[in-house]
């Protein structure tokens, strides 16, 4: 099984180089982040057309998160259930083929001194409580999407340059430890230890051909599912314009595949 994650960054502007992707290379399920689509906008029918379920949780304007499964997509819940969801359209789980699947859109958190900052760690605070509430470590649990954190300097492309920057501070990596603590493991690095390996790079200044990048889209997932991973990938491929000239999001796509 195939389980991948993607901030699209905008599905209305990229809808055709997800759908080619999607196509060529067959994802079970694909987490989609950063739609910008309000819910009767996003584009089921093309997906059913793969052979996809899907289910979305937006307002059309920012944010917006989406699962497209082909194993089956039951149970959809949007949000924490709480007051927590005024802040946006940020999670939405489903079961797809036997896992509890979530795909996450953290807040970016703009400057440690911003409020958008103490909202990212009370935002990653109430997913280590709703974790907590509603599964046992042992449930088949995956949790999917772009963090906004790189989880160690190996993760980014030069720590010095990052100092004093959201994204790699401590708060922010223990927070995300913490998740990792009640029962998930950040299956990728696993296979890839040496690290130097990126998910997102700006549009500017040509970070991406640069190799100026992080890793902060991550698949975390528990130990009924982390046993079954047999490999880990980024498609760096998906971040360059698709053949037929589409422009990429700036991040590109994480797979995990289970045996």
């Amino acid at each position: 099984m195939k389980l991948a994650t993607w901030n699209v960054n905008s599905l209305g502007a990229r809808l055709p180089l997800v759908l080619e992707w999607a196509e060529a290379n067959a994802p079970d399920v694909l987490c989609m982040q950063e739609t910008k689509l309000a819910d009767d906008a996003f584009p089921s029918a093309a997906f059913a057309a793969l052979g996809y379920d899907s289910a979305h949780h937006g307002d059309g304007q920012w944010n917006g998160v989406a699962i497209a499964s082909r194993v089956g997509l039951e149970a959809p819940l949007c949000g924490f259930g709480s007051r927590e969801d005024v802040h946006g359209c940020r999670m939405l789980a489903a079961t797809c083929g036997g896992m509890r699947v979530h795909s996450v859109y953290v807040p970016n958190g703009r400057s440690l001194d911003s409020e958008h900052y103490r909202f990212k760690l009370e935002w990653l605070a109430r997913l280590r409580t709703y974790l907590a509430e509603h599964y046992d470590p042992g449930d088949a649990v995956a949790v999917c999407g772009d963090f906004n954190i790189a989880p160690d300097d190996a993760d980014v492309w030069d720590p010095a340059a990052f100092v004093g920057a959201t994204h790699v501070s401590e708060p922010e990596r223990r927070a995300l430890g913490e998740i990792l603590d009640w029962g998930l493991e950040d299956t990728f690095r696993r296979f890839h230890p040496e690290g130097g390996i990126f998910s997102w790079w700006d549009y500017r200044a040509g970070s991406f051909h640069k190799g100026l990048g992080m890793r902060i889209d991550l698949v975390l997932l528990s130990a009924p599912l982390a046993s079954r991973a047999v490999s880990a990938e980024i498609d760096r491929e998906a971040r360059k314009k698709s053949p037929k000239g589409d422009k990429p999001s700036d991040h590109t796509v994480v797979v995990v595949e289970l045996g």
